[in-house]
């Protein structure tokens, strides 16, 4: 199981290494209103996590546009094999683009896997918690996570040379820091969403935060719901807790979701 772990991290990070690098390109045009989004509703960002193509995020993409929702969807820098701090000032300049383009003062943002890291870093240090309103983050290591840790463990050095990898290291200095004191500064609105069956977040309870978030364990409300670490941004259920949240609403899963 470890090694199984471990070569799903390393293939990740090569898959990385062979793809494009390029951050997602300007905001494209708003659509209109669906039937959840008010028409005032703020523009939402989808943050990509590691390896994580923006092609890849097109499916909650495409289901939060159906919703109403003006959606972006951001590709983090080298695709995330990098510092994430400095992945997390790139991110700010991409939101100020998408403030321009759409007019909007505040942002919703919907983060997978590092992604949810590198945005958590904005709010807490760049002063990201003036700009965005709702924070929901799917499997995201905010406590690390022990799959990083294996990799030094089978001799296979500092998480392959990876640097956002020794940063998800349980443990590690970037965490230390971003989790000292209060995990949800500022007035967001802050979503934590995991899976039992999370590959790559281990321990699953790494994946929620302190300090008054809203964290959902998807199992918890749909106990026969199998969904994987990627899977979170393609799983009908944990689509309508995102659908959720970023209508203040309630923890309604839907267990039969599509």
């Amino acid at each position: 199981m470890l090694l199984r772990k471990t070569a799903f991290v390393l293939a990740l990070a090569t898959a990385a290494l062979l793809a494009s690098t390029a951050t997602a390109a300007a905001a494209p045009a708003a659509d209109a209103p669906g039937p959840f989004a008010a028409a005032a509703a703020n523009p939402v960002i989808v943050v990509g996590g590691l390896s994580g193509i923006a092609v890849a995020y097109e499916p909650i993409a495409a289901r939060l546009r159906a919703d109403g929702y003006r959606t972006f969807i951001y590709q983090l820098p080298g695709l995330g094999l990098g510092d994430i701090p400095t992945s997390a000032r790139a991110f700010a300049t991409y939101v100020n683009q998408v403030r321009a383009a759409t007019g909007a003062a505040i942002v919703d943002v919907v983060a997978h896997s590092e992604g949810g890291l590198v945005s958590r870093y904005y709010l807490k240090r760049l002063g990201g918690t003036a700009i965005v309103g709702r924070y929901v983050s799917l499997g995201t290591p905010q406590y690390g996570t022990y799959v990083a840790n294996i990799v030094a463990f089978l001799g296979l050095g500092t998480c392959a040379g990876v640097v956002a990898c020794q940063q998800m290291t349980i443990g590690s200095a970037f965490l230390a820091d971003l989790n000292a004191g209060d995990d949800t500064p500022g007035a967001v609105r802050y979503t934590t969403i995991r899976t039992l069956q999370d590959e790559l977040v281990r321990p699953t309870g790494n994946a929620a935060v302190n300090d008054g978030a809203t964290n959902v364990l998807i199992q918890a409300y749909c106990p026969l719901r199998v969904v994987g670490h990627l899977g979170l941004v393609l799983d009908g259920t944990a689509y309508t807790i995102v659908r959720g949240a970023l209508a203040d609403g309630p923890v309604r899963p839907n267990c039969l979701a599509l």
